[in-house]
C-alpha cells in the first residue's frame, strides 16, 4: 500500500505560507492591484518561540519583579535551552519553589535578586537544593 500524502499533527509554523497559496475567487474576471502585495498575517508562535518542545507559559503571582516591570497576573515566556547568564531574568527552583529573579553569578558566589527594594537579595549556598528551571524571554501583560 502507497501513501501518497502524510498528515502530521506537529505544528510547522507559517513561514512557508503565502498569500498567493488562499485560492480566491474573483468574479470580474480581473485580480486587485494590491493582491500582490499581501502579506500573511503575524504568527506569535514565530515570533516568540525559539525552541517549542523547550518553551513553557507560567502565569506571575507576587510583587518581586515590579522594577523589571513584570507584575501580577503577567504571563512570562520560559526557554529551558538557553543557557542562563548572569543579569538574565530566570526562573529558580530552591528548595521546592519556584521564584522568578535576576541571576547574578559572580566569581564564587550565586545570588537571586530580586527587582523591589522590599525584598533582599538570596544567595545560593552549596547546600540549598537549587536548581534553575528556565530562562525568561518574554512578557505578556494585560492591560
Amino acid at each position: 500500500m502507497e501513501i501518497e500524502e502524510f498528515f502530521s499533527a506537529g505544528y510547522r509554523g507559517s513561514k512557508a505560507f503565502k498569500q498567493m497559496d488562499v485560492p480566491t475567487a474573483n468574479a470580474t474576471g480581473f485580480g486587485s492591484a494590491a493582491d500582490d502585495y499581501m502579506d500573511k498575517g503575524i504568527d506569535l508562535n514565530e515570533q516568540l518561540i525559539r525552541n517549542k518542545p523547550a518553551t513553557f507559559f507560567m502565569r506571575v503571582q507576587g510583587s518581586s519583579m515590579i522594577n523589571a516591570c513584570i507584575h501580577d497576573g503577567d504571563i512570562v515566556i520560559v526557554d529551558r535551552s538557553i543557557q542562563p547568564q548572569s543579569g538574565k531574568i530566570i526562573i529558580a527552583v530552591v528548595d521546592g519553589e519556584m521564584l522568578i529573579r535576576r541571576l547574578e553569578k559572580t566569581m564564587n558566589k550565586l545570588r537571586l535578586i530580586p527587582e523591589t527594594p522590599r525584598l533582599s537579595p538570596m544567595e545560593v549556598s552549596a547546600y540549598s537544593d537549587f536548581s534553575i528551571w528556565g530562562v525568561v524571554t518574554y512578557v505578556i501583560k494585560n492591560l
